[in-house]
């Protein structure tokens, strides 16, 4: 069974930083494209950043590019992002995606002003 749980998550007040990790299972994780998305009351869900399978090219929502940066370690099954400079409006339930639609439990970002 394909297996994605997001951790990482807490509360950080605005400016701060946090770094998310998914842990993947189930699946060639190596082989596949992954997302990061996140879910919010305000805005509802949205896409935050794609990484492609061996991690040579990332792409970004506008509303987080040079403020996030996602990596993968293909070694262990793991993807990352960093998120940096963070504001009230990026508080949400951070989840990961594999290609097929699956989403783990999010790991919760709250951020404080």
């Amino acid at each position: 069974d394909v297996q994605l749980q997001a951790s990482g998550g807490g509360l950080v007040q605005s400016g701060g930083s946090l770094r998310l990790s998914c842990a993947a299972s189930g699946f060639a994780f190596s082989q596949h494209t992954m997302k990061w998305d996140r879910l919010s009351p305000g805005k509802g869900r949205e896409w935050v950043s794609i990484i492609s399978s061996d991690g040579s090219t990332t792409t970004y929502h506008d509303s987080v590019r040079a403020r996030f940066t996602v990596s993968r370690d293909n070694t262990k099954n793991v993807m990352y992002l960093q998120m940096n400079n963070l504001g009230p409006d990026d508080t949400a339930l951070y989840y990961c995606q594999d290609p097929w639609g699956h989403r783990g439990q999010g790991t919760q970002v709250t951020v404080s002003s």
